[in-house]
This record gives C-alpha cells, structure tokens and sequence, in this order.
C-alpha cells in the first residue's frame, strides 16, 4: 500500500502549500494555511493570544482573536483532523505529517550520523536539501524559520559532499558539492569541499575553474579574497589585489 494514501494528515511547505487528507488534495483557505503553517513550522503548542496576534499583526488583540475564533469555525470536521486544542493552547494534531519537520530531521542526521552510514537515496536527499520554505509567502515569522532552513541544509550538503567523496562516488560529490555552492556561494568551506572532490577525481582544471570562479565572485559581492589555504589547496600563491 502506497505510504503517503495511509497517512492520516499531511501538510506540505517546502516549496509550496498543500494539505493531503488520506493521500487527497484539499482546498482550505488562505487564512487557515497560514494557521496551519504558523503551527508546522513552531512544532509545539501556542497560546491562542500569540497565534492570533501573530498571523493578524496589524490589528487589535480582539479582532485577531476573532480571526482565529473564524478560522478555527471554518474547518468543521477538519478541525480535529489537523488541530489539537487544551486549554489557551493550540498545537497540530500529532499524527499530522510535515515535510518541513522531516527535512530537518533527515539534515540533523546527515550532519550528525556516522561516516560509513550509506547513503541510499541520493537523488531524494539531495532533491530535498534543495527545497525552500514558502518561497512565495511573505511573512515576517516565516524569517528565521527560513534562515534556519538554509544554515542545516547547508551544513547537511557539505557533510552530504564530504561522505561521498570519502566513498569515491566523485559524481555524485560534484552534485551535492554544486548544490551546497548554489545554496551559498560565498560560503567558503561549501566551494572548498567541491574544489575538494574536484582535485581527489584528479580534474585539476576543474578545481582551478571553480576556484576562479569564486574568487570572482566573492570580490564582486564583498571585494574580498579567498584564504590563504584555499589559495595554497589550488596551488596559487596568494590572494591578490584585484579581482
């Protein structure tokens, strides 16, 4: 049996909004998708009052608690689907999947597992790892939620690029190296990793490409250099003045 058609609840928010009841689409509102969000990316239960006047900002205290109270109305029989209350508090009902829940934990256990932990679904991991938060929504609480995001997908790429390469499996190195470089360009120890796998498949030309490459653009953005050790790693012998 398909795993997702078992699957009581589940809410997607990496790359886009979507609820699937017993592996169905569902159409809810706006204001019940940020609802619903809000209480997936918090993963723990909030107080109604902070709920409220966190989705509906630029109101009173009692009009956003009446948008709450409407909110909450609207779902009928999916409320108890998707929400747990008790008490002042609100919380995703717990057997709701979330992909966001997920994709953190799968980059904690890349970042944290063992070296010789095989990594079995490449094109899945790296797939995932690429994913974003609402790219299109607009909210200010979503912002740290997103920067948390980016910092372990990041960080999981890098361990990702570094596993791999230690298996001698280089192309599959050179993909998630480009996708760590692509999540972070300026980030040194990411293009560091990829020049890494570069020079260990013996592809010097290769390595001294993406060296170049970010050298210029990290002066472009910052007017800055590449360390000495990078530098020394490519065989050049020293940041210059210029680009």
């Amino acid at each position: 049996m398909n795993a997702e058609a078992t699957c009581t609840a589940k809410i997607s928010l990496l790359r886009a909004f979507e609820i699937r009841i017993d592996g169905r689409p569902v159409a809810v509102s706006n204001s019940t998708q940020r609802l619903l969000a809000f209480l997936a990316v918090r993963d723990r239960p909030q107080l109604r009052a902070t709920a409220a006047m966190t989705l509906w900002a630029d109101t009173t205290e009692e009009r956003a608690a009446a948008n709450l109270r409407s909110v909450l109305w609207k779902l009928a029989d999916l409320r108890d689907r998707l929400i747990q209350t008790f008490g002042n508090y609100l919380t995703l009902a717990p057997d709701v999947e979330v992909d966001f829940s997920q994709l953190l934990e799968r980059a904690r256990t890349l970042i944290s597992s063992g070296d010789h932990e095989e990594i079995v679904d490449f094109d899945r991991t790296t797939g995932d790892l690429a994913d974003d938060l609402l790219p299109d929504w607009d909210e200010d609480w979503l912002m740290f939620e997103r920067e948390r995001l980016r910092q372990l997908r990041v960080h999981a790429l890098e361990a990702l690029t570094r596993r791999l390469c230690d298996e001698r499996r280089f192309g599959e190195a050179v993909e998630a190296g480009l996708a760590a470089v692509d999540a972070e360009p300026l980030r040194e120890s990411a293009q560091r990793l990829l020049i890494e796998v570069h020079l260990a498949e013996g592809n010097v030309a290769e390595a001294r490409r993406q060296f170049e490459s970010y050298r210029e653009i990290l002066w472009d953005h910052l007017a800055l250099m590449p360390s000495v050790s990078l530098c020394s790693l490519v065989g050049v012998m020293g940041p210059r003045s210029g680009a």
